[in-house]
């Protein structure tokens, strides 16, 4: 028998398999289910950027490979990042992803051997720790908790682990907390990435829902960022192009080289129409933006009420489409998940998203309001 890598043994989706099969078991029963698992966009691009990619499908020459970005996309994100953040970058600064994941799942390759450490959020995006395991390397899982209000104590990490540790994934607004870091905690990032010479990444896939007149804001508008720090954003949350699989990175050049080198052996480029789609997403008229960030903060706050009034009161997101919902005493993660599938919800167990997600289940606001409310009602049967 001709067996797979070890490295796949760390690589288990179980509670996804596992919940995703439950769900289609009900459907094929006949059972109605509110699906509020997966964060993926219920809502469509601009429609200016939906033209755009039609008409540039139709052209003669979009079927070649890409290779890299254009400088137009590149210079596209530098004007984004100046006029939504007010951070100035260079087109140089720039890497073009196939969705920020893509980058994410890769950096560890980029930058890590055996015996090397990533300091990672726990609970936390699952392709954290999943790239670690890719490249062979070791985890230190940095506990974020309500009462840090999801920004931990960095004096807390051992001596030893920020001598041999390389990197540090960080993420606001948080997947799955829905939490916000302050200014003065990122400064306290960049600060021990200086003191330590550790590569501070920022995941800020989220960027542009951000909830109760709170402004965004990138690590790259702390002085000192660009000598320790990359961010990673992309198009999927912000303008609804989830499919498309458009993202990037930014960040000094000299740290972004060996992720650009690794993937120049990986892949042909982002498909030149959707570039271009890009192009126009990030360069057009951003009161889509606001719009969309609107219909999240009240699908939050619809949500939120009818929690409420079933006697629920959990954490209130400050940005993201995620409700990081702590679940009543007599239930598990996965027992309260099961429940709700029982009662027409399909959420995600907590602790799909490390040993610190025990105890939550991470609820996702891509339904429109009345099935927000809807959902709210079933899971009334099981509290």
């Amino acid at each position: 028998m001709i067996t797979p890598s070890r490295r796949l043994n760390h690589l288990t989706t179980s509670v996804f398999s596992e919940m995703a099969q439950r769900k289609k078991e009900k459907i094929s029963q006949g059972i109605d289910m509110i699906d509020l698992s997966i964060g993926s966009p219920d809502l469509p691009p601009p429609l200016s950027v939906r033209k755009y990619f039609a008409n540039e499908v139709l052209h003669d020459d979009s079927y070649q490979y890409a290779i890299n970005s254009t400088q137009t996309f590149n210079e596209a994100v530098v004007y984004f990042y100046r006029e939504r953040y007010d951070v100035e970058i260079q087109p140089s600064e720039v890497l073009q992803l196939m969705g920020s994941q893509d980058g994410l799942a890769h950096i560890a390759l980029a930058y890590l051997d055996k015996g090397d450490v990533i300091i990672v959020p726990d609970p936390g995006y699952p392709i954290y720790s999943a790239c670690a395991h890719i490249a062979g390397a070791e985890l230190y899982y940095l506990p974020y908790t309500e009462e840090n209000q999801f920004m931990p104590d960095l004096n807390s990490i051992p001596e030893d682990i920020r001598t041999r540790a390389k990197l540090m994934i960080t993420n606001y607004p948080g997947n799955p907390t829905a939490a916000l870091a302050d200014r003065s905690y990122f400064e306290k990032l960049i600060h021990f990435g200086l003191d330590h010479n550790i590569l501070i990444i920022h995941d800020f896939a989220y960027s542009e829902l951000i909830f109760d007149g709170r402004t965004p804001l990138s690590i790259f508008s702390i002085p000192g960022a660009e000598k320790t720090a990359i961010e990673f954003n992309s198009l999927s949350k912000s303008f609804n192009m989830a499919g498309a699989r458009i993202g990037y990175v930014i960040g000094d050049t000299n740290f972004l080289n060996p992720l650009a080198v690794l993937k120049s052996h990986l892949d042909y480029g982002v498909f030149l129409p959707v570039q271009k789609a890009a192009v126009e997403a990030l360069t057009g008229d951003f009161s889509f933006l606001e719009k969309h960030c609107q219909t999240y903060e009240q699908r939050r706050n619809v949500f939120m009420n009818a929690l409420k009034d079933i006697g629920w009161n959990v954490r209130q997101p400050d940005g993201g489409m995620f409700v990081w919902a702590k679940v009543p005493e007599q239930y598990t993660s996965m027992s309260f998940s099961l429940a709700a599938l029982d009662a027409g919800v399909v959420v995600t167990p907590g602790n799909a998203f490390g040993r610190a997600g025990e105890g939550y289940v991470r609820i996702a606001l891509v339904q429109k309001e009345e099935q927000l409310i809807e959902a709210a009602n079933r899971l009334k049967l099981i509290l």
